[in-house]
């Protein structure tokens, strides 16, 4: 009898391989659950990298998604499109920014604050004015002027040279930020919560301190809430809760449950596009932006920024009470387990194994972002799911 090919050895033939796959296909997910192909079902504390915030088959999303199916799906962005201009206008009241720019995905949001910036910079101050300012341990994408900002050394080393203006300071470190910044400097760019570095949340003195020094050397301060915005940390953008306004914020991963987008938003200030400095073909189509439009109503209707805070103070109550966890460090629904060895890969694939989704975000750091609609008896099945992988 003839043997046909797996999925993962016809992937390995197909596709290049630039992912460290875990030995699992995917046919099925229901909230906050996943089913593979031998009918096995997993508790998903991972969301697709905290993407799929209101759970896995989200039956409001799909059937928005599928309505504008069938009436319009794309025109590109020649010409004006109803969801489009809804999805900005409800995202400038929640944020209190401006204006936005969508785009595909968090690099290329990204992509566009760094450019919008450059751009800023360019008008305020002359052509020399471009420089940005970002911290080491920060991610904010794998195209090369995100990456250039990217202050990860080990994933920068291999695409060298990559565009010049960039410098990356310590995190926390104010006299190390007034230290870099001249009159060359367009803005400085941070994650509130360093999620690929850990899980590392940066202190809202800091935050504030950072603000006020960019206010001082007029310069942009531009927050990456790719990973941490749309009610992850328990508020609808990262910075609510700390007492500090960006000037220009990234947003992407949970905006659309897990369809393509992402998004550039900006104060007047700050909106120094003009017509052809920047475009997309794709982004902000009517499909994608009808889908996000059902997620902000999921998040809204069904409570589910005060879920963040309540699941992810039950979470950090309970992780801390685990042996082999020596802390406990994020915000709201976005957590890092800290373990007292280097072994987080080994404890999340034997987690995979006890039917639970996390990931090795560093040596010994384990990272929970599970959908926001993640209940308390769920909470509490992944933690002894986690504690028995901790063998």
């Amino acid at each position: 009898m003839t043997s046909h090919p797996t999925i993962p050895e016809r992937e390995a033939a197909a596709v290049l391989q630039t992912y460290g796959r875990a030995p699992v296909t995917f046919v099925r997910g229901d909230g906050c659950r996943l089913y593979d192909e031998d009918g096995n079902d997993y508790l998903d504390c991972l969301a697709g990298i905290a993407v799929v915030a209101v759970g896995h088959a989200n039956a409001a999303v799909a059937a928005a998604a599928a309505r504008q199916m069938t009436r319009l799906v794309h025109v590109s962005n020649l010409y004006y499109t109803a969801p489009q201009v809804e999805l900005a206008e409800r995202l400038t009241a929640l944020s209190g920014l401006d204006k936005v720019f969508f785009a595909n995905d968090g690099a290329t949001a990204n992509e566009a604050a760094i450019k919008l910036a450059r751009r800023w910079g360019q008008k305020r101050r002359g052509p020399d004015c471009y420089r940005v300012v970002s911290l080491l341990d920060s991610f904010h994408g794998r195209t090369l002027a995100a990456l250039a900002a990217t202050g990860q050394p080990h994933k920068q080393e291999t695409f060298a040279p990559l565009p010049p203006g960039f410098i990356q300071i310590p995190p926390g470190d104010i006299d190390a930020a007034a230290e870099v910044m001249g009159p060359e400097t367009a803005a400085v760019m941070v994650e509130t919560t360093q999620g690929e570095g850990g899980v590392v949340p940066l202190d809202a003195d800091y935050l504030q301190a950072l603000r006020s020094l960019c206010d001082s050397r007029d310069v942009l301060l531009i927050f990456d809430d790719v990973q941490a915005g749309l009610g992850r940390t328990g508020s609808w953008f990262s910075w609510q809760q700390l007492g500090v306004e960006p000037d220009i914020a990234t947003l992407a991963k949970a905006l659309a449950n897990g369809l393509p987008i992402g998004a550039c938003l900006s104060k007047d200030r700050a909106a120094a596009f003009d017509y052809g400095d920047h475009a997309t073909t794709f982004g902000g189509g009517p499909v994608i932006t009808s889908a996000a439009l059902a997620v902000l109503d999921e998040i809204e209707q069904r409570g589910l920024l005060s879920n963040s805070r309540e699941r992810g103070a039950q979470f950090v109550s309970r992780l801390e009470a685990v042996e082999g966890v020596v802390g406990v460090r994020g915000r709201g629904l976005l957590i890092g387990a800290v373990l007292e060895s280097d072994r987080a890969a080994e404890v999340t694939e034997r987690a995979r194994g006890n039917g639970l989704l996390v990931n090795n975000v560093t040596p010994n750091t384990v990272r929970f972002a599970p959908p926001l609609i993640i209940t308390a008896d769920e909470v509490d099945e992944a933690v002894s799911k986690f504690e028995a992988s901790l063998g």
